[in-house]
């Protein structure tokens, strides 16, 4: 049953729940790790773990994505960043962390930086650039997802796709299932998904009813949150991540019985920063989680510990803070690779290592041993 409560004479507002909100509760069975399988399929893909990477080109060096293929991940690529627009995409970067762990931006939340990201963004897609980049990901054999914005969807899929992209994402920090704008024509994703010859991953949403109306367009899974983003600030949107999940798993048993079977998958974005929010995600009913300032660490990440989301460079309306590597402030912290985030061994007590292995074990002591049943686990709320 829904919990609305009174926030004034005649508005109501229904209760929602974050994932800090909640806490797994154990059963009476519990399980060895080593007997959970984390395996995760989407269409005919198959990935080790359920872990797919925020497309951001603070994360996706071509290094970066071919090493979370071989970690069993999914590392995502914006074809709307610095890919097709800077031919030297590593000074590129490196000019983005030198303005954000710079002494005149601490002060400015990272304004230096997001300029600089809006002036780099203003180059114009060079389309041999971008498809010559992802090639060379395809032709290293790691599986290929491009992240396309609803806006550009139509423009981009084409090109990203005879490139090599095996999975197309089209995301923003918002969706809808038809996007519309004054003098231009709308994008009916029904049919547009239907015209192509890859599997689509859409998102985000935050809505039982949204959710349903992105399923019955044929996409083979759906983003639920917006990711790290300053919407809360900017636009007083804030996506409560247990309550919505929850509501879109919901929306996904409903449209199984309507088709008599297809399955759509659900990818957790946002609130998650270590192991316990993935196990969060993925018991409310996510079938895997999409991450971006945890793998921000990692040796393999482009910008060496910085992370901004692909909303940062928006050109008149940024919706992302550019943040400074973690050890900025502290000097000899340890660089780990992407292996040891994702795999261990870890040398952290709080979940944000052996990030797989913190999911395991979380299955194994509540006594389960895949990821579809560990979405039926009991749940608490904390407050």
């Amino acid at each position: 049953m829904r919990d609305y409560v009174e926030i004034g004479v005649g508005r109501e507002a229904r209760r929602t729940y974050s994932l800090s909100d909640i806490s797994i509760v154990p059963s009476r069975r519990t399980r060895s790790s080593s007997d959970v399988d984390t395996t995760w399929h989407i269409d005919a893909y198959t990935f080790g773990i359920p872990v797919m990477s925020h497309p951001t080109d603070s994360l996706a060096s071509p290094e970066f994505v071919i090493e979370m293929d071989k970690q069993g991940g999914l590392g995502v690529i914006n074809a709307e960043g610095l890919w097709g627009r800077q031919a030297d995409l590593e000074a590129a970067v490196a000019r983005v962390v030198a303005a954000v762990t710079s002494d005149d931006n601490i002060d400015g939340a990272g304004a230096q930086a997001i300029a600089l990201l809006q002036e780099l963004h203003a180059a114009p897609i060079d389309e041999d650039l971008l498809t010559d980049r992802i090639a060379e990901v395809r032709a290293s054999g790691a599986t290929v997802a491009v992240r396309v914005s609803p806006q550009r969807a139509r423009e981009l899929a084409p090109l990203v796709i005879s490139a090599g992209a095996e999975i197309l994402v089209i995301q923003g920090t918002m969706i809808s299932a038809e996007h519309v704008a004054t003098g231009g024509e709308p994008l009916n994703l029904k049919e547009f998904i239907g015209s192509l010859e890859v599997p689509v991953i859409a998102g985000g949403v935050a809505d039982y009813t949204t959710a349903m109306h992105l399923m019955r367009t044929g996409a083979a899974g759906i983003i639920v949150g917006g990711g790290t983003n300053t919407n809360d600030y900017a636009l007083g949107i804030e996506v409560p991540m247990a309550t919505a999940i929850a509501d879109v798993s919901a929306a996904r048993r409903e449209y199984l019985d309507e088709t008599g079977g297809r399955y759509v998958h659900i990818i957790a974005d946002g609130e998650i920063a270590t192991s316990g929010d993935v196990a969060k995600a993925i018991a409310c009913g996510a079938d895997a989680v999409m991450l971006g300032t945890t793998l921000a660490p990692a040796a393999e990440a482009a910008a060496g510990g910085s992370f901004w989301p692909a909303v940062a460079g928006h050109p008149r309306f940024p919706r992302g803070l550019v943040e400074p590597p973690e050890g900025f402030y502290f000097e000899g912290v340890e660089t780990p690779s992407l292996e040891k985030i994702l795999h261990g061994p870890s040398t952290q007590a709080f979940g944000n290592q052996n990030i797989v292995g913190g999911l395991r074990r979380a299955m194994a002591k509540c006594g389960y041993t895949d990821l579809k049943s560990f979405q039926k686990v009991g749940l608490a709320v904390k407050r």
